[in-house]
């Protein structure tokens, strides 16, 4: 008599559940109609639960990627309104901004550059809510602008640990937080500041014969990798370029039009985006190695070509390029939808062939050459491609 009727109740309940997994599969759905830039943001956040997991991260912590993937949400939250996206950028700064404003995980006397971009995602906050520990975080990191080490001739250091060198990371990772600062809070006082690191960039790490610009720069000229005539790095990667054009391009909001360093910005601007369209390849895209082509396992590489991308639709938008790199922008960006993005069954985006490290130095020992830069491990969806995609497909409308 009981197993009669359990066995309807059973039935009942199996029924039941398997009708909220297929509502549940349906919710997780992302569709084909939407633009490219909610559905990648969408698939990254089906594929961390959590914002703070971006990058695979097990726990919290105040990261430089996090602050590139969560800018980019909450510039698709501008454009494309929705609490779920700003939501998710907030719940990464208040699980590392404590009440008191001290970051998690964050140490100031590492001087480490590329913690600073982050911080670009309190200015907002801060704006809209007047929460003091949002301000105190802000002050936090311009407290390690001001004492970050620099080089004899006034560039910030990319590290403490990397003493007399400038990385073209680097100027991603601090200038436009301290260009926002400086204009926000101190009536763009250290604007001269700012545009010095890509004057010296300019001076010390741009190539004559390409045009191009090698990856890191020893004023000293005691590191192995560094030339001994010039202090440059062997090799020109095309992330690090990335990273350079994003810089100017973001700066470039901060810069009021009268600025007398603001001409001199977009002129840097238009060097660079000259030189780049020169080594785009056919498909659209750029080598891991930008000057190097199909040669000895050098690759086309997605986060370098989400970069420029998103740099030179911007800058078009902006007014500071020509509109033929435009035309440049959106041939990269088809080149990247048709052969480096694949669909998953429930809609899910995921970019290929992004390099998902590179560095100088350090331990162990990177050399900058060639070889280095090829073999270095590839990552689907990796964090610097997605968030400069999420960007350049904004600028583009895509």
């Amino acid at each position: 008599m009981k197993n009669n009727i359990l066995k309807p109740l059973i039935a009942v309940l199996l029924i039941a559940f398997v009708s909220l997994q297929i509502n549940a599969q349906k919710d997780q759905t992302i569709s084909k109609k939407l633009k490219w830039s909610e559905r990648m943001a969408l698939s990254i956040m089906m594929q961390h639960k959590e914002s703070y997991m971006i990058d695979d991260a097990t726990t919290p912590k105040w990261d430089y990627v996090h602050g590139l993937v969560l800018t980019s949400f909450d510039e698709l939250n501008k454009k494309h309104p929705n609490q779920k996206y700003s939501a998710y950028s907030k719940t990464y700064v208040d699980k590392l901004v404590q009440e008191d404003g001290t970051i998690d995980t964050y140490k100031l006397d590492t001087y480490n550059i590329d913690m600073v971009v982050a911080g670009r995602l309190l200015f907002d906050l801060y704006a809209t809510t007047k929460e003091a520990k949002y301000l105190s975080a802000l002050q936090t990191l311009r407290k390690q602008i001001e004492e970050q080490p620099r080089t004899a001739s006034g560039g910030f250091w990319h590290k403490k640990i990397y003493p007399n060198q400038m990385w073209l990371d680097g100027l991603y990772m601090g200038e436009p937080f301290y260009a926002q600062y400086t204009v926000t809070f101190e009536d763009g006082k250290n604007l001269d500041d700012i545009a010095k690191q890509f004057e010296l960039i300019q001076k010390n790490a741009r190539d004559s014969k390409t045009g191009l610009f090698y990856h890191g720069w020893d004023e000293s000229k005691q590191m192995p990798w560094a030339n001994k005539t010039t202090g440059t790095s062997p090799n020109f990667w095309s992330r690090s370029l990335g990273w350079y054009a994003m810089a100017l391009v973001d700066v470039l909001d901060y810069f009021p039009k009268d600025h007398p360093k603001q001409k001199e910005l977009v002129s840097y601007l238009n060097q660079l985006a000259n030189t780049l369209v020169k080594f785009q390849d056919k498909s659209g895209l750029w080598y891991q190695v930008t000057d190097k082509g199909a040669v000895g396992g050098n690759y086309l590489e997605a986060s370098g070509t989400a970069m420029f991308t998103y740099a030179f639709a911007k800058a078009v938008n902006k007014g500071y390029l020509p509109k033929k790199f435009k035309t440049a922008a959106k041939k990269a960006f088809s080149g990247m939808t048709k052969h480096l993005i694949k669909v998953g069954k429930n809609g899910e985006v995921t970019i290929t062939q992004a390099c998902a490290v590179a560095g100088l130095g350090g331990n162990p020992y990177r050399d900058g050459s060639f070889e280095y830069y090829v073999n270095e491990r590839k990552k689907d969806n990796d964090p610097k491609a997605t968030g400069p995609f999420i960007l350049a497909a904004l600028e583009l409308n895509k």
